[in-house]
């Protein structure tokens, strides 16, 4: 009785979000076809595919490619980029999003406040094949970066930025905090105007300073935005940026400059080694998927945030 009680209110209240529930259908069909059915193909990796034989005529190989690849030089290679990489984009990347945010938020001229909001986002909208042609005119031996220092005698010679492979690391994390902080901000600032202002002035009346309030009041009501993006980002350290790499990436940095992204796109577009690159791209979505289910865990513990 109780659960039929339950499904009628279920669609009671379905019906009276009967317009909202039409707008969303859009989306969920545009997942389904897009991200739901073509899972099929991650048979692919199993199979030795062939575009003649198609994918349910191609011979079964089990695991073969999965062994490939961990048995593979190169593997090393692009999973130290991959994590390095990563790894520093998240360290400063993250913190970089939610102290900027904060920032903003305690700007009290509203001009001023959307002046900073709209430059800090404006990178993120910009593509890399831009960004990449800036950079690559402002690193070069003749750019922007190397008269400057030269003008300043900082240096007598100019600086190979994107010839020197020790040097990548550096550039690609700088360059992507760089494009993407200001747009990481918009979860947080949304989240830091929805604090009650009562309790700033309550902190005010009790003689707590700003860094003080910022501490005790505002970083504790954002806890579960930032539980979320964490979340979200662990899962993320195997996805670097694809567009970035082969926009700065050249002969002379490859051996730092090679990520997975970029390794499973040339096997399988430029080599057509479809079976191969499929393999090594589930086996990156799996890693990430644990690496999500992991930091959740860990987050909910010690900050008692669920996310899921």
């Amino acid at each position: 009785m109780l659960k039929k009680f339950r499904d009628q209110a279920i669609w009671k209240k379905f019906y009276q979000q009967r317009f909202y529930q039409m707008m969303v259908i859009p989306g969920v069909l545009f997942m389904i076809l897009f991200n739901y059915i073509p899972m099929y193909g991650i048979i692919i990796a199993f199979k030795d595919f062939s575009v003649f034989d198609g994918i349910f005529g191609s011979p079964w190989v089990g695991f073969q490619y999965f062994q490939e690849f961990l048995t593979d030089d190169v593997f090393w290679m692009v999973m130290r980029n991959t994590l390095v990489i990563s790894f520093f984009k998240l360290l400063f990347g993250f913190p970089g999003a939610i102290i900027l945010a904060v920032m903003i938020h305690e700007i009290v001229n509203v001009r001023l406040k959307k002046l900073v909001q709209t430059i800090s986002y404006l990178p993120h909208f910009l593509s890399w094949v831009i960004l990449g042609g800036m950079f690559i005119s402002w690193l070069s031996d003749v750019g922007l970066v190397n008269n400057i220092l030269s003008s300043m005698g900082v240096i007598d010679k100019p600086i190979r930025f994107l010839t020197d492979p020790n040097k990548y690391w550096a550039i690609a994390v700088i360059s992507d905090i760089w494009k993407e902080i200001g747009w990481n901000t918009i979860l947080y600032i949304a989240a830091l105007t929805g604090i009650n202002p009562a309790l700033y002035e309550a902190a005010r009346m009790d003689g707590a300073t700003k860094f003080q309030q910022i501490i005790k009041i505002t970083i504790p009501s954002i806890r579960h935005i930032i539980a979320l993006t964490l979340v979200l980002s662990v899962g993320g350290l195997l996805g670097s940026n694809l567009d970035q790499t082969l926009v700065l990436q050249n002969p002379v940095n490859y051996q730092t400059s090679e990520v997975l992204n970029s390794y499973v796109f040339k096997m399988g577009i430029q080599q057509g080694d479809f079976s191969y690159a499929t393999a090594v791209g589930l086996l990156v979505s799996v890693v990430s998927l644990i690496l999500v289910v992991g930091s959740h865990t860990i987050t909910k513990r010690i900050s008692d945030q669920s996310v899921f």
